[in-house]
């Protein structure tokens, strides 16, 4: 890779590990159903006009922005609001790698390499010690639902795979024409009208510029960028740096919020981020072999 894609690489990585940061802020003005509602709006409101008509029929709209952005991001979301750190969160959140393999070799039948298969079982045990050390900060069920979350994560991959959608830019921005009005709902089940009006009348600067990352840097800024890269680069050279989100994700979050891993949290984490890797190699080697 050039240099200057390999900065633009970087910048993407630092981009959506400080998502995490700002998901955090944003929770704390917002409740977690209101705030995914919200961050969709500010993707779809700007950039519905600049995108085009839909790259794929509305099936895969609907069914990606379901798994995708209602129940990923609302139990992301709520998972950080029930406890877990951000940095962490970053960092729990990258399972989506394995689970992605995981159902690939369910639903499409693909075959794992034993490079895949080790990483797997390396990231898992990364997950169970991170679990260990979350179930004695009592925010298990925090870590619970980003499992979750990175699970639905993984399964939405599988539904853009095989939507084989030109542009992945214009199905992000369509998908979240999907999110707003269920998440609203969910919204006013489980949060209650009398707090949505509250907190929206009651919001600080702090609280909008949040919502603005998630949205503009993180989701349109990032995803431009990303899509910019896979044109010029094969998937196999590109994935690989999406493993340095948590590595920001987690140094953003020290830096802004003063967080702080344990002992046993620093060293579950390097297991899981060698886990990935190996999964992501093993794609890779894969992919070569088929060449």
């Amino acid at each position: 890779m050039k240099p200057i894609h390999i900065a633009l690489a970087l910048l993407v990585a630092a981009l959506w590990g400080a998502n995490f940061v700002a998901i955090k802020i944003g929770l704390g003005a917002f409740p977690p159903f209101l705030l995914s509602a919200l961050r969709f709006l500010a993707v779809m409101l700007p950039m519905i006009f600049f995108v085009g008509r839909p790259c794929v029929g509305w099936g895969w709209i609907l069914s990606i922005g379901i798994v995708f952005g209602i129940v990923k991001f609302g139990l992301l979301f709520l998972g950080m609001d029930w406890g877990m750190p951000a940095g962490l969160s970053s960092l729990v959140l990258q399972a989506q790698a394995p689970f992605t393999v995981l159902f690939a070799v369910l639903l499409l039948k693909e075959r794992l390499s034993r490079v895949q298969v080790a990483g797997m079982v390396l990231a898992a045990l990364g997950l169970v010690l991170i679990g260990i050390e979350r179930a004695q900060a009592t925010s298990l069920a925090g870590l619970l639902l980003v499992i979750a979350a990175a699970a639905a994560w993984g399964y939405a991959n599988i539904l853009m795979k095989q939507a084989r959608a030109p542009n992945m830019l214009n199905l992000v921005v369509w998908v979240a024409v999907v999110v707003p009005v269920p998440m609203i709902l969910l919204s006013l089940v489980f949060e209650g009208g009398e707090r949505i009006l509250a907190t929206l009348a009651g919001m600080d600067g702090r609280g909008v510029l949040a919502v603005l990352y998630i949205a503009w840097a993180s989701t349109i800024v990032g995803f431009s960028l990303w899509v910019y890269l896979l044109r010029h680069y094969s998937a196999s050279m590109v994935a690989p740096f999406s493993l340095m989100v948590p590595v920001f994700g987690i140094a953003t979050a020290a830096l802004v919020l003063g967080e702080a891993l344990s002992g046993l949290e620093i060293a579950a984490g390097i297991l899981t981020l060698i886990g990935l890797l190996l999964v992501v190699r093993g794609a890779k080697q894969k992919v070569e072999v088929a060449a």
